[in-house]
């Protein structure tokens, strides 16, 4: 065998593609990025003490205080005080209370994220950056959610009973899981704009009071006048007085359409101002 016949022929030799021709790797996709993000600001949440006693702790310590402080001035129509007639009145506010301050730590993580160069590490990665926002508002769905469900709990313990139906129940606990999604997107979009999580944590300040500020703890007809307008119109006070009907067994009425077009209202706005906004931030 000569040597050329050893070499084959210069013109069949195999042909290796260039590195700047090589097909990219496919990528991990969306969903798989998702899941890992997700478990990601789980794992992060739980080692915090602190957000597992704001997610946990607190709406449990504010029904019992407002129950076994408070409770006691409401009457029933016999006239002497039930606690147990109020922890039915307030435990959807407490509920929805709660997700305001477990969703506010989504905006203090989103803007670490986004100002610490997790961003710029997901660009090398084949993770879409979007999955980033999504993995922690299901990460806050899943605390919020296990917090309401601890609420109720320790309500059924201290007394609180129903007539409500099966789909009731499952009516109620709808509408304050998509008042969680949505308080959820509107502070990771919060987080996003803010730029430190000194700044995150206070531009959603004021939502946290809203809930004080409707029928969640008192009748709006309880109020001062010059209060009753904006109790009785803020995007509370129908959610809360849905949630509530449809926990005791009652009809929600128009209160359940208000507070889904409220809901789909906020929904709307904070995802539009993050698809206009996100881009422009992971671009730097």
């Amino acid at each position: 065998m000569t040597l050329i016949e050893t070499a084959g022929d210069p013109g069949t030799a195999p042909h290796h593609p260039s590195p700047d021709h090589r097909p990219a790797p496919a990528g991990a996709g969306a969903l798989t990025g998702l899941r890992v993000l997700s478990w990601r600001s789980l794992r992060h949440s739980f080692r915090d003490p602190e957000s597992v006693l704001m997610a946990v702790l607190l709406p449990v310590m504010m029904m019992l205080i407002f129950v076994f402080v408070l409770g006691g001035a409401v009457t029933t129509d016999g006239g002497a005080p039930s606690r147990a007639e109020y922890l039915s009145y307030v435990l959807p506010a407490i509920a929805l209370t709660a997700a305001g301050f477990g969703a506010s730590f989504t905006a203090v993580v989103v803007s670490n994220d986004m100002t610490t160069g997790l961003i710029d590490r997901l660009r090398t990665m084949p993770f879409p950056a979007v999955t980033l926002l999504l993995g922690h508002t299901v990460a806050s769905m899943v605390r919020n959610l296990l917090a309401t469900v601890v609420v109720v709990l320790v309500a059924l313990a201290v007394g609180f009973r129903t007539e409500a139906s099966a789909m009731q129940l499952l009516g109620s606990l709808g509408l304050i899981a998509l008042w969680i999604l949505v308080i959820t997107v509107v502070f990771a979009t919060l987080g996003m704009l803010a730029g430190s999580a000194e700044a995150a944590s206070g531009y959603g300040f004021i939502l946290l009071f809203l809930p004080y500020l409707s029928s969640g703890f008192a009748p709006v007809e309880s109020m001062p006048s010059w209060l009753q307008a904006f109790a009785a119109h803020q995007p509370m006070t129908p959610l809360i007085d849905a949630s509530r009907a449809l926990l005791t067994g009652s009809a929600p009425g128009q209160d359940a359409v208000v507070a889904v077009l409220w809901c789909a209202g906020f929904l709307v706005l904070a995802v539009g101002v993050a698809a206009y906004v996100f881009p422009r931030r992971t671009s730097r």
